[in-house]
């Protein structure tokens, strides 16, 4: 990992507190090897179904639109203001085990959480986190929710 190699980081985030748990370990790593953070939201219209009560369905509702202020607010919840490393955002539609693995490519780590919302943002993580690691063109750390759920 020279000077000229990439350090980018990609992490996947829902807005879960284990995606946030991984958005902390991907900054950290990313300070201390100067490399950069980029973090991918994906979302998916079936997710959406349920929701129809719950979402005010107005004339504007836009999944995009909720899922990337979700990221930003996310991103300055974990970082603050002003972040001690370059992060991106990137909201993608679609899969989210297929956005996160284009995003890798090329990356020097992806990085998710272990356990997901399984909401909004289409289960970004949980049994995604398997698929990536089975998958993934580059290394992969899953960061451990830190709750313990007993039989969970």
């Amino acid at each position: 990992m020279g000077s000229g190699s990439n350090q980018r980081i990609v992490v996947g985030v829902d807005g879960s507190p284990a995606s946030e748990n991984a958005l902390r370990w991907a900054i950290e790593q990313a300070r201390v090897t100067g490399g950069t953070v980029q973090t991918v939201t994906a979302w998916e219209y079936p997710a959406f179904y349920g929701w129809v009560g719950a979402v005010p369905v107005a004339d504007g509702f836009d999944p995009q639109e909720l899922a990337t202020r979700t990221l930003a607010e996310t991103v300055t919840a974990v970082a603050g203001a002003e972040p001690p490393v370059k992060i991106s955002q990137a909201v993608i539609p679609g899969n989210p085990a297929r956005a996160l693995l284009d995003a890798a490519e090329g990356a020097a780590l992806l990085v998710v959480g272990s356990r997901g919302l399984g909401g909004f943002s289409g289960a970004v993580l949980g049994s995604v986190s398997r698929h990536l690691t089975e998958h993934a063109p580059c290394p992969v750390v899953v960061i451990r929710d830190d709750h313990r759920h007993a039989g969970a």
